[in-house]
């Protein structure tokens, strides 16, 4: 939860009681001729204590012998900070008003007393103002409800407000827990999620997260909002950001070489490693394969891949008039981490070619994987995640024998295609090399079997 600077001086003063019953009385009239009244609040039987999330019910009796009555506000304050305001207009004189006013329920915030303050005003704005105070605890719940998927899970107490269940719940599950009501006064209570954080009310599900899918304990405290588990992911030990279920993203700066390390993300083992971006060595460290620079790596874990941008500025890098930034890949029968996934005729699905240095980018295909062996439909942008400065007959040549390039004549420009009576081999690896050194609109396409 994000806490603002008021809330922060409402946490750090929570423990603090301010004046009890504490009357003020300030006059103001029209003209000497007006009086100013006397607002009287008649407030019997107040209330003493309530639980976060509960309301405060309250009858006050208002009057004024002289003046017509205006508002009467309830106000409730954690220390200094007002959190709840209700007001009522008081059309009546001499009579009873009843009201209710929210406790709110906030993740950190300890035990203590609050203060509820009734403002009387009458119509020549003098005012009344008194104090009662209000021990405010945390509710003690008999149990919680997690609601995932449809499916109801009974979370039961372990102490000091923390409550689990364990069962059968895939890798990742969204939820919302719901406290029930306690209390004459208390309410049904709804824990969701919105801006990376628990919070009360909100419509978001929580996005708790394992290792694995299987057996494992879902656990939640009510004082602090803490859930578990709750996986963050993380490379090079800077945390990723979540894109959405099935992605996250960190920006880092990478250096040819690097030791590259991926810490909680389920299932690592099973991921493709793109040879364009990481190296693996046969005790299976990892490093860094492209050029030093800025890059994106974004993890997504239901192709169980890592996908790779060059990084300009913070923003997916363009090539640059000099040959920095990177080239761009769209297009058919290919696709990273596998043809299941082809990349097709759209910019967001573009792929980066990995930068090697001396102006030259590359593209790791293995046949019948990355890559169809029966024909090939692809084409090179200098723009980043768009059609921009496109790559074509007259920009780029090819040394492969077997890989061509379109110049209109039976095959779009650009494109690139396999040469009549060619095809690639299943399983053989293809390293497409683009180099620029001698220019951006000279650039050399080769292809290298290994």
């Amino acid at each position: 939860m994000v806490i603002t600077p008021i809330l922060k001086t409402a946490i750090m003063k929570f423990r603090y009681i301010l004046p009890i019953a504490a009357l003020a009385l300030m006059t103001t009239a029209c003209s000497d001729d007006e009086p100013a009244g006397n607002p009287v609040i008649g407030y019997e039987s107040p209330a003493t204590k309530a639980c976060f999330g509960d309301n405060i019910p309250f009858t006050v009796h208002v009057s004024d012998a002289d003046v017509a009555l205006s508002t009467l506000k309830a106000q409730l304050f954690f220390g200094e900070e007002m959190v709840q305001e209700q007001v009522i207009r008081t059309k009546e004189n001499n009579t009873d008003y009843s009201g209710e006013i929210y406790v709110p329920y906030y993740a950190n915030i300890p035990d203590g007393t609050a203060t509820l303050r009734f403002v009387l005003q009458n119509i020549n704005k003098t005012v009344t103002v008194e104090e009662y105070p209000v021990a405010i605890t945390h509710p003690d719940y008999p149990y919680l409800t997690l609601v995932a998927d449809g499916n109801e899970y009974r979370m039961e107490p372990q102490g000091n407000g923390l409550y689990s269940v364990t069962a059968s719940f895939p890798q990742k599950i969204k939820a919302t827990i719901v406290a029930p009501k306690t209390g004459e006064n208390g309410n049904e209570i709804v824990f969701g999620y919105e801006s990376n954080a628990v919070v009360v009310g909100a419509e978001g599900q929580i996005p708790f997260s394992n290792a694995s899918a299987g057996r494992y304990t879902v656990s939640f405290d009510t004082r602090t909002f803490a859930t578990a588990p709750f996986v963050v992911l993380k490379v090079n030990d800077t945390e990723m950001t979540g894109i959405d279920d099935n992605t996250a993203r960190v920006d880092l700066s990478l250096m040819q070489g690097q030791a590259i390390t991926f810490d909680g993300i389920a299932g690592i083992s099973e991921y493709w490693l793109d040879p364009d971006w990481f190296a693996t060595d046969a005790d299976g460290n990892v490093t860094f394969a492209a050029a030093s620079g800025s890059y994106r790596i974004i993890a997504d874990q239901k192709l169980k891949y890592f996908r790779v941008q060059a990084l300009a500025s913070g923003a997916p890098a363009s090539l640059g008039a000099d040959a920095t930034g990177s080239i761009w890949v769209i297009g058919e029968n290919f696709g990273k981490p596998s043809l299941a996934n082809t990349t097709g005729w759209v910019t967001e699905n573009s792929v980066c070619m990995a930068p090697i240095g001396n102006k030259k980018f590359r593209l790791t295909l293995v046949g019948g994987q990355q890559i169809s062996t029966g024909s090939i439909n692809f084409k090179f942008f200098g723009g980043a995640l768009s059609w921009d400065n496109e790559f074509d007959h007259t920009t780029l040549t090819s040394t492969s024998p077997v890989v061509l390039i379109g110049d209109g004549n039976g095959h779009d420009k650009g494109n690139l295609y396999l040469a009549e009576g060619s095809s690639l081999k299943e399983g053989v690896t293809y390293v497409f090399t683009i180099d620029l050194s001698a220019g951006n609109n000279a650039g050399v396409l080769s292809v290298e079997e290994k």
